[in-house]
């Protein structure tokens, strides 16, 4: 793991914080999930020893949600989807499956209706 481009991925998606528009490139989005989750599991673990990081979990969890959301939104973007499309997770079983397939998918190369290429 290149811990310049983790690294990087993780400013970009902080400085997006709230921006919702453009495109998010799979590495982009993958760092910024691997983040969320050791930032998560850190803060489970914590809470087991003393339950003042539960507080720190709580808050934790808040701060990351909309740039978690802005970050998956830009990455439907790059596959030519709308962000709408978030809302199948919805659908038990089949929406969370499909999601994880298309965020594993390669982008679109060149430009889309949602912007240039992430990776250009």
């Amino acid at each position: 793991m290149d811990s310049n481009a983790f690294v990087g991925a993780i400013k970009t998606c902080i400085s997006k914080y709230v921006v919702f528009d453009g495109r998010a490139a799979r590495s982009e989005y993958w760092y910024w999930a691997l983040f969320y989750v050791i930032i998560y599991l850190g803060l489970t673990i914590l809470t087991s020893i003393s339950d003042i990081f539960s507080i720190l979990l709580g808050l934790a969890a808040l701060a990351l949600l909309l740039p978690s959301l802005a970050v998956t939104i830009r990455r439907l973007h790059d596959l030519d989807r709308s962000g709408w499309w978030i809302f199948i997770s919805l659908v038990p079983i089949i929406g969370p499956i499909l999601l994880i397939y298309w965020y594993c998918q390669r982008g679109t190369v060149g430009d889309n209706q949602f912007g240039a290429d992430p990776l250009a």
